[in-house]
């Protein structure tokens, strides 16, 4: 049974922001962050569990996410994004992203498991510090390149 608790943050969402993730099975115990200079805070709370996932070595793994976000987890467990899915993702964000998760989830069995955020959980708040940390590298944060070509796409409103 592998454990992967996740998080992200933005500031200003949209603006700079960061995942957090631990990953835990038995004894093995690993931390992984990284910041962004331009992104949402749903977008981070993905992309730390698609992160999380994808550092998984064998597939067909018994894997329990906790998160705090009911974007990720209300997405998947009410099943929304299946039928995004059959609409091609139309008129939904972050559709570059939920294609990731739907690659590396279907890996696994995985189970999400929701947590109050900010609720003094350990892993929950470890997560925040990494994502908020990771927030913060200034001129060294990476592009979140689908994000920012979105962004910057004309309205047709």
């Amino acid at each position: 049974m592998i454990e992967i608790y996740t998080d992200g943050a933005a500031s200003g969402n949209p603006g700079p922001g960061g995942y957090g993730v631990i990953l835990r099975s038995g004894k093995h115990y690993k931390e992984i962050s990284a910041g962004f200079r331009m992104t949402t805070n749903n977008r981070m709370e993905l992309l730390a569990v698609i992160v999380g996932l994808n550092s998984i070595k064998s597939p067909g793994q018994e894997v329990t996410i906790f998160s705090d976000s009911k974007y990720v987890i209300d997405s998947v467990d009410k099943k929304w994004v299946f039928g995004w899915v059959k609409t091609g993702f139309k008129g939904k964000k972050n559709h570059d992203l939920w294609i990731q998760f739907l690659a590396v989830y279907r890996q696994h069995q995985v189970k999400f498991v929701w947590i109050k955020g900010h609720n003094n959980h350990p892993e929950n708040e470890r997560c925040d510090e990494l994502a908020v940390a990771a927030s913060k590298h200034g001129s060294a944060l990476a592009i979140d390149a689908e994000f920012e070509k979105e962004k910057d796409k004309p309205s047709l409103l």
